[in-house]
């Protein structure tokens, strides 16, 4: 699985507004909805799932990177999409630092593999310090899906 397989370019946002990890996953799924990824309709469930999934255990993963996750009814693949915070989000994360990329990952629960497939994906990425280093620098949407792809052919 490629990352570009799992990440939807129109709801990519090099720069949220967002200042808390919660108003981080609202903007993120409203992105998604807005990308015709997601219904709107289903946006409130999966932003209470989201947030349901976080408080079990954080999502800051260290490094500047959080990945909120949940799997979902509805959700036919895994899809994801990435958002930069310039100014850092407190994420809880397992360093203590601030979170600069948000990777926002939904699932269905009928494809566990998948989910972890997806997981395995992004993981790969982001253990990478120039991955991590180019995403925190991007300044455009455009800039972090090019990313994607360099990534990708390189990882291969």
């Amino acid at each position: 699985m490629r990352l570009a397989d799992i990440v939807v370019p129109d709801a990519v946002r090099a720069r949220i507004r967002a200042t808390t990890r919660d108003e981080a996953i609202t903007e993120l799924v409203a992105a998604l909805v807005e990308a015709g990824a997601i219904a709107k309709k289903d946006a409130p469930e999966i932003i209470k799932a989201v947030i349901k999934r976080e408080g079990q255990a954080t999502t800051g993963i260290g490094k500047g990177i959080a990945l909120p996750h949940a799997k979902l009814k509805g959700i036919k693949k895994p899809i994801a999409t990435i958002g930069g915070a310039p100014d850092g989000i407190d994420f809880s994360s397992l360093d203590s630092k601030p979170v600069y990329s948000v990777i926002l990952l939904l699932s269905s629960p009928d494809g566990p593999d998948e989910h972890l497939q997806a997981m395995e994906t992004i993981f790969h990425h982001v253990q990478r310090d120039l991955f991590r280093k180019f995403l925190r620098q991007a300044q455009t949407n455009e800039a972090i899906v090019d990313l994607i792809h360099e990534a990708d052919e390189l990882g291969q």
